[in-house]
């Protein structure tokens, strides 16, 4: 809780404000001209109610929390009275976070389609609607599991880091993770005061891996007026190894060749731009299949 307060007061000493989530819904698709943090919260931890809630509370600090409902109620998650307690605030906003919360990048389509239905029947008994933002569980997802949620709500976050900007994909919004393990000061310094690196379309749409098509083929198209795209750095972990890619850039085109394939369980790539002292920063991640 201490880091997380020194967060926090690190947010409101660099004048940005923190997005209320419902206006993160209805103003999207308007550039802002003040960056603003969005705070979200995955799975409904007891430890959340008992240890960040209050603070949060008391001092009005708007957030998401995404819920799977399986765990709702059982050792160390939060309970259904807990979760209408958050809901009931105007800064606080239920998000979905699938039933079983289990790799269901694994399961069959119809297995991730009958999991999403269940929380659905379970979120409408609870709370009277179904939350129309989601977060994939582990930040995995396939070409068919994004299509699926973009007919079915109005936005979805990942677990690749970057800042959200009007051009990204409404159904794979980047998210920094910050934890024990990611969130050292000196680091979150650094991520609030970074900036979106924008592109116009980046490949492949498919972000599952299998046999066929790992290593995938990476290409990223940025805006005409990007500049210093010379200055661009990438690091991936193909053959789970941490190295400077090799990448090519022609006509505001990113292409990567990577060294060998990716291992299980999860394949990233994480890129830089020094822009005129302006650090621009854009993640993917690609969860891998064994067989």
């Amino acid at each position: 809780m201490e880091v997380f307060k020194n967060q926090i007061e690190i947010i409101k000493k660099s004048n940005y404000s923190f997005n209320n989530p419902d206006n993160f819904k209805k103003e999207f698709d308007i550039p802002k001209l003040n960056k603003e943090v969005l705070i979200t919260i995955d799975d409904a931890f007891q430890s959340f109610y008992l240890e960040a809630w209050p603070y949060l509370k008391e001092n009005k600090i708007p957030f998401i929390l995404f819920v799977s409902t399986e765990p709702v109620g059982k050792r160390g998650y939060m309970t259904w009275d807990q979760i209408r307690e958050v809901e009931s605030e105007e800064f606080a906003l239920i998000g979905h976070h699938s039933h079983t919360h289990n790799y269901l990048i694994d399961e069959t389509n119809d297995q991730f389609i009958l999991d999403i239905e269940k929380a659905n029947v379970i979120f409408i008994k609870e709370l009277g609607y179904i939350p129309d933002l989601f977060s994939y569980p582990f930040g995995e997802y396939s070409k068919f599991m994004r299509d699926y949620i973009s007919k079915n709500f109005e936005f979805a976050f990942g677990q690749h880091s970057g800042v959200i900007d009007i051009n990204k994909d409404k159904f794979e919004l980047p998210r920094f993770p910050i934890n024990e393990n990611y969130g050292d000061l000196n680091r979150f310094k650094s991520i609030i005061n970074s900036f979106p690196l924008e592109y116009k379309e980046l490949l492949p749409l498919e972000k599952k891996l299998t046999k066929k098509n790992n290593p995938p083929e990476f290409v990223v198209e940025f805006f005409k007026d990007q500049k210093n795209l010379e200055n661009i750095n990438c690091y991936s972990n193909e053959g789970d190894k941490w190295e400077k890619s090799k990448t090519n850039i022609l006509n505001n085109t990113l292409t990567i060749q990577f060294r060998t394939v990716f291992k299980p369980r999860r394949g990233r790539i994480n890129c830089s731009l020094n822009d005129n002292g302006k650090w621009r920063w854009f993640g993917v991640q690609f969860p891998i299949k064994e067989n």
